[in-house]
C-alpha cells in the first residue's frame, strides 16, 4: 500500500486531475520544446506582457509536469525575463529541501562543485537535464535559491505513522518541515481523497497528511524569506497538483500572510475558459504512460516488490 500510495502521488505531480475542454488550438505548438502562455482570460500573451501584468506579484507560483522539456524552457525563459526587469528576485524550489540550503548555498557560492550538490544535496534524477539551467542561471546572477521542501524520508514517515510522526523528530529535524501542518477539510484535501478513493480512509488520512506537508513547508519557506527580504519577488517551482486552481501551495501562503499577492501558471495541454485566476501555460500533452493494460500492471507489481529500507522510529 504505502508503495501504490508513493505511485499515485507521482502520477498526481506529473499529471494533476483536471480533465480540461480545448477551447482554441495554438498550431505553434510543434514540438515538446515549444510553448504558448495564456491569461486567466484564455488570451495569448507573450512573456514581457506577463511581468507587466505580474509587477505587484510578490510570489509566483509555477506549476509543471516534471520533466517536460517545453515546461523547463518556459521556466528558465520566465526567470531570465524576471531578472531583466530588475526588480530583486529569488527563485524557490519544490526539488531541494530545507535540510540542504547549505550546501546548495555552497555551490551558488563557487565552494564546491555540481557533482557534490548532485550528491550531497540529494539532487533529484533529471537536475541536469531539468533543473540546471535554472541553478546556473541564479548562480551567474547572484539569485538567491529556496531550498524550499521538507525532506523526503520525513514526508515518507508521515504518510505511514501521521502527523504526529512529527513529534517524534529531534528539533533540528523538526525545523526541516512546516511548523504548521493544516490538514483540515478544504477544497485541496476533497481534491485529494477524490483522487485517492480506492484507499482506506484512515490510511489515505495520513497519506493526505503527507501530501499537504509538502504543501506547507514550501509555502512557509517562501513566507519566511519574503519576511526578511520584503523588497523581493519569489518564483517558485513545484509539480502541477500543489498549485493548481490556488489550491496546496497558494492557500498555504495566504493562510500565513494574506496580503502577499501570490500569481500561479499551471500547465495544460487544452485551453480553458472555465472559471480560474491561474495563467495557464500551453504545452504539448506527455506521452501516454500505458497502452496495454499488462504493461500497467507489470509497472505495479514491479513498485510493490521493491524493498523497501525506510525505517520511521
Amino acid at each position: 500500500m504505502f508503495r501504490y500510495w508513493l505511485l499515485i502521488l507521482t502520477l498526481l505531480s506529473l499529471l494533476g486531475c483536471a480533465s480540461l475542454t480545448p477551447k482554441t488550438t495554438n498550431d505553434r505548438l510543434i514540438s515538446y520544446y515549444d510553448y504558448q502562455l495564456y491569461s486567466p482570460e484564455a488570451q495569448a500573451t507573450s512573456l514581457e506582457r506577463f511581468t507587466t501584468l505580474v509587477t505587484t506579484a510578490d510570489v509566483i507560483l509555477v506549476g509543471e509536469w516534471h520533466t517536460h522539456p517545453a515546461i523547463h524552457r518556459f521556466q528558465s525563459d520566465l526567470l531570465n525575463q524576471l531578472y531583466r526587469n530588475n526588480s530583486p528576485l529569488a527563485l524557490s524550489m519544490e526539488q531541494f529541501s530545507r535540510d540542504k540550503q547549505s550546501t546548495l548555498d555552497q555551490y551558488l557560492a563557487g565552494d564546491i562543485g555540481e557533482q557534490p550538490l548532485i550528491t550531497e544535496g540529494n539532487a533529484w534524477q533529471n537536475y541536469q537535464s531539468d533543473y540546471r539551467a535554472l541553478i546556473e542561471f541564479a548562480k551567474s546572477n547572484q539569485v538567491d535559491v529556496i531550498a524550499a521542501n521538507a525532506p523526503r524520508n520525513i514526508v515518507r514517515c508521515i504518510g505511514r505513522k501521521g502527523e504526529s510522526y512529527l513529534n517524534t523528530l529531534p528539533s533540528q529535524q523538526r525545523s526541516w518541515v512546516a511548523e504548521l501542518i493544516n490538514t483540515q477539510d478544504s477544497a485541496y484535501k476533497s481534491k485529494f481523497m477524490a483522487s485517492m478513493h480506492h484507499g482506506e480512509p484512515a490510511q489515505t488520512a495520513k497519506q493526505y497528511a503527507a501530501q499537504v506537508t509538502w504543501d506547507e513547508t514550501m509555502a512557509e519557506s517562501i513566507v519566511n524569506y519574503l519576511a526578511t527580504h520584503p523588497e523581493h519577488k519569489v518564483m517558485h517551482i513545484a509539480g502541477k497538483f500543489h498549485v493548481e486552481d490556488g489550491l496546496g501551495i497558494k492557500a498555504s501562503i495566504l493562510r500565513r500572510a494574506p496580503n502577499l499577492h501570490v500569481v500561479v501558471i499551471t500547465p495544460t495541454d487544452a485551453i480553458t475558459s472555465e472559471t480560474s485566476s491561474d495563467f495557464q501555460l500551453h504545452v504539448l500533452p506527455p506521452p501516454v504512460r500505458y497502452v496495454k493494460q499488462e504493461n500497467r500492471i507489470k509497472a505495479y507489481h514491479s513498485l510493490i516488490n521493491q524493498v523497501d529500507e525506510l525505517e520511521c522510529h
